[in-house]
């Protein structure tokens, strides 16, 4: 677990494992990476797709995941908490998903799941110790191919930058088509 402060309001900022009481704020969270996927970067219809799919029984299924990932490996979910304005106990600002070392045969190495910082944080360097965390992560598992991999939508390019700033380069091009 790492400690600092966010630069932006000197709010103490804790990077830490996943725990099963966070279920609910990370589904917060998982909302907020869901529908930034479709917001700004493409139609109207890739912004309602990734909306639609956030049902009840979405929810569920995909705490499960998260539920049957930690277990497999505690480290493949990662929160950062704050303290919120006025109020007591924390929040999460963000999360790191990186999937279990067992899912690393899918592109030969570590995959890096999902990534998401509450925009009232982003540029404060929470994103940077969570990056930290998914790549330790990663360098304790038994890879293929030591390397540390994610799909980013081309359109992103705040995304871009930041996965460049960490030494991300383009290996091969993802592809997709409806079923």
């Amino acid at each position: 677990m790492s400690d600092r402060t966010d630069d932006a309001d000197d709010q103490p900022v804790a990077v830490r494992p996943y725990e099963p009481d966070d279920a609910a704020a990370l589904w917060a969270l998982k909302r907020g990476f869901e529908t930034g996927l479709g917001a700004g970067t493409g139609s109207d219809g890739k912004a309602a797709a990734y909306e639609a799919k956030l049902t009840e029984e979405y929810r569920r299924r995909w705490l499960d995941w998260v539920g049957r990932c930690v277990a497999e490996q505690a480290a493949t979910v990662t929160v950062a908490e704050g303290e919120p304005e006025g109020d007591e106990g924390v929040e999460l600002l963000g999360y790191v998903f990186v999937l279990p070392e067992s899912l690393a045969f899918v592109w030969d190495a570590a995959v890096l799941n999902e990534v998401y910082v509450r925009p009232e944080h982003r540029g404060t360097g929470v994103a940077d110790d969570l990056m930290d965390a998914a790549l330790e992560t990663a360098r304790a598992q038994d890879l293929p191919l030591d390397r540390l991999v994610l799909d980013v939508d081309r359109e992103n390019d705040r995304a871009r930058s930041f996965y460049e700033r960490h030494g991300f380069t383009h290996w091969g091009e993802m592809v997709a088509r409806d079923l």
